[in-house]
């Protein structure tokens, strides 16, 4: 989890220092997933591979957690293989990061909602202060699962927030605090929705990583998430990377 934190405030930092706290035109904008741009990019990606051998990504640490672990390097592409980056990404001023999933097998295009990622990496600070503050003490709310919490917003003094989901219209995920004092957003709603319209229930094993029915059904991968696993009939989230 250290590695984890880490990245994520590299790439607050970045954020930060290029300006992109988004204004709201821009927000709605690049939260739709662009099949189109998902598709052009994916060309160029073959494109590049059959060529070179390699994948165009750039460097990452070996504890960065499985989604934010393999971004596209649009420096690489641009020019034989994409005529432009595309207008979304965050390289472009868009709120979105592309990323590389299935690397290994078969890389596939996928996005990662850089809003979603900033505010937690936002309310982390906020916990992190608190536990500073308090002696190690976290800002601990109702139990969701073995070892994680609601996060009490009333000791951080900040009204309770929540996301927007990129899997579902009008659909807002709340956050869950780990005896870490590690921050991720709870995606076992939407999770669940997956289970019950694939009808899945049956056929879910308690070793796979439950994400991975939502990337197979959008552009998006989730972001500041931990591993879901099906455990007493419902998506639990561990500690596992």
């Amino acid at each position: 989890m250290k590695g984890w934190m880490r990245a994520g405030g590299l790439l607050f930092l970045l954020l930060w220092i290029s300006g992109c706290m988004y204004p709201n035109e821009l927000r709605k904008e690049n939260q739709l997933a662009s099949g189109e741009y998902v598709l052009v990019v994916q060309n160029a990606i073959d494109q590049y591979k059959a060529k070179t051998g390699v994948l165009p990504i750039k460097n990452s640490e070996e504890t960065t957690p499985l989604y934010e672990k393999y971004p596209i390097d649009f420096k690489k592409l641009k020019g034989p293989y994409l005529s432009s980056v595309p207008a979304n990404a965050f390289e472009n001023g868009g709120t979105a990061l592309y990323v590389l999933v299935d690397v290994e097998t078969k890389p596939t295009v996928k996005m990662m909602d850089l809003i979603s990622f900033q505010q937690t990496v936002e309310l982390q600070k906020a916990v992190d202060d608190y536990k500073a503050k308090k002696g190690g003490e976290l800002p601990l709310g109702d139990a969701a699962a073995p070892g994680f919490h609601s996060i009490d917003f009333a000791k951080l003094n900040r009204k309770p927030a929540d996301v927007h989901s990129v899997y579902s219209p009008n659909v807002r995920l709340s956050y869950l605090l780990h005896d870490s004092g590690t921050v991720t957003i709870d995606y076992a709603p939407e999770i669940m929705r997956l289970i019950d319209k694939k009808q899945l229930q049956t056929k879910l094993t308690k070793e796979e990583d439950l994400r991975a029915l939502l990337v197979q059904e959008s552009y998006f991968v989730p972001a500041r998430s931990l591993a879901y696993r099906w455990i007493n009939g419902q998506p639990t989230p561990i500690t596992a990377p």
